[in-house]
This record gives structure tokens, sequence and C-alpha cells, in this order.
């Protein structure tokens, strides 16, 4: 499920999906955001695939409670730990946890679709790789191929995106 993720979160929901994907890059101004729409398109797909499995097309069903189970820990760490959107409010310091959080720290650096780095959401690649990956593409930003946060690679991760939590 995560290379399913990563390569919907970066060609779907930051391609031709943006239209949705864009409010989850703003200041969210209530419980829900327009990209919580494809948590419900993704929670349909998966029910029509464990119905269809259960039906008689065995495999089905296992990749849709997979698609499931994936579904609840994205809404658990990534909704919860993340972007803080339950009544808990908690930055991990040190370990795996750290490293995810910083991650998606760090792909919110970018004002805009384009030029984000981690696309993943449990495999994620080192904090200083991304922040090297970010650095390099500040360059072609200066010429109008990308907006990045002139202060992504210089600040600390909490200071990169109106959403991040406070440490």
């Amino acid at each position: 499920m995560e290379a399913v993720a990563a390569l919907s979160h970066r060609y779907i929901m930051h391609g031709f999906g943006w239209r949705w994907h864009r409010s989850h890059h703003s200041p969210r101004t209530g419980w829900f955001e327009l990209n919580d729409m494809f948590a419900v398109v993704f929670a349909l797909v998966a029910i029509v695939l464990i119905a269809v499995g259960t039906a008689g097309v065995w495999p089905l069903q296992w990749i849709g409670a997979g698609m499931t189970l994936y579904g609840v820990l994205y809404f658990l760490v990534h909704d919860g730990l993340v972007h803080q959107r339950w009544p808990f409010h908690w930055v991990p310091r040190k370990g795996y946890l750290k490293r995810l959080w910083l991650a998606h720290r760090f792909h919110h650096a970018v004002n805009g679709k384009e030029g984000c780095v981690s696309f993943g959401f449990l495999v994620v690649r080192s904090p200083e790789e991304l922040q090297a990956q970010l650095r390099e593409r500040r360059r072609p930003a200066k010429q109008g191929a990308a907006t990045v946060n002139p202060d992504a690679a210089s600040e600390p991760p909490a200071a990169q995106s109106p959403r991040a939590p406070r440490p």
C-alpha cells in the first residue's frame, strides 16, 4: 500500500486532483478540508473490493482489507500526530515517529503542488536527504519552476508550515 499511496499522492493529488488536495496545503479553517474527500473515495473503493472479494473474487477482499488498515493508520498518525487534528498534541523527539513527522513537515515546506519532497507516508527518507533535496529545488524556484519556502532548509520544522504544531 505504501507504493500505491506514494504514487497516488505524487501523481493524482499533486496532479489532476490538486483542486481537492490544495486544501491540505493551506491553513485549515474547520474540522474538515476538501482533501478529506480522498479518504471517502478510497474508503468506497475498499468497500467495493471487500464486497466483490467476499462474493467470490477471493484476493480482492484482502486488498480492500489492506487499504482499510492503511487508511486507519493514516487517519490516526497523519491526521492525529502530524497535523494535530485530534485532542492530543505531542511532537515526537526522536526515533521513527520523529523522522516521519519531519518528512511530512518538509513536504509542506513548499508552497504549491510543484517542488515537494516526500510523497510517502510510512517509508520516509532521512531528514538530511529531504533537506538537501529541498535546497536543490530552491535553485529552480528562483527561475519560476516552483515556489519553495526560502526558510525551509534553515528554520526548525515547526516553522515550515502554517499548520505545523508547536514543539
